[in-house]
């Protein structure tokens, strides 16, 4: 079974590893949404700020592109729905909770939207694919976190809001999946539980 593509470039093998179509799709496209994010952030305050914002759409981009090199279409899916998932509830709550930034300059604080974005990744890396290849993802969403508040874009609640959102919506909508083995969560009216499906 090939690695996940993070896991591959965050590893000592050799670059050869990648295969062609994978530089050509998957790693152009990371750079090019990572340039765009950091247009888009031109008033980062330090080179940790901008280093944050760059692995908060990074990580997510690299899980997404996993699921082509893995040519995993069912964790395609998944992966929207968790992004969806994580998207939609971090700024439901920015809304509701209209909380001030510890800078003052608006009042989107709670929860930490970059932190979300990368520990959803790290935790749809982790779910699908295993923790060995999760690891590199998980301490960038931990700098992301501290980015965050070393930024005084986030005070710590923010973060630790964030990166739980980010995990639970990874850790709900996908299943684990390992040689054969699927684990998913089943939620019904009068029931809750887990499902484990294994292929012999």
């Amino acid at each position: 079974m090939p690695r996940p593509f993070f896991s591959t470039i965050a590893s000592h093998t050799s670059i050869s590893y990648l295969s062609h179509a994978t530089f050509t799709s998957v790693v152009p496209a990371t750079l090019l949404a990572s340039s765009l994010f950091l247009s888009i952030e031109t008033q980062a305050a330090s080179d940790i700020e901008r280093a944050g914002d760059v692995l908060a759409l990074t990580i997510p981009a690299v899980a997404y592109g996993s699921t082509y090199y893995m040519d995993d279409k069912t964790g395609r899916t998944q992966f929207y729905k968790a992004f969806a998932a994580n998207v939609a509830t971090t700024y439901a709550l920015k809304t509701v909770v209209d909380k001030e930034r510890p800078d003052g300059s608006d009042n989107d604080s709670f929860p930490s939207g970059h932190t979300a974005l990368a520990f959803g990744g790290a935790s749809f890396i982790h779910k699908r694919y295993g923790l060995e290849y999760s690891i590199p993802a998980y301490v960038g969403a931990a700098f992301v976190g501290y980015s965050r508040v070393h930024a005084d874009k986030h005070d710590t609640t923010d973060v630790l809001v964030g990166a739980a959102i980010g995990g639970l919506t990874s850790f709900y909508v996908t299943p684990y999946e390992r040689d054969g083995l699927s684990v998913a969560p089943n939620i019904a009216p009068d029931y809750y539980g887990f499902v484990a499906h294994y292929e012999f």
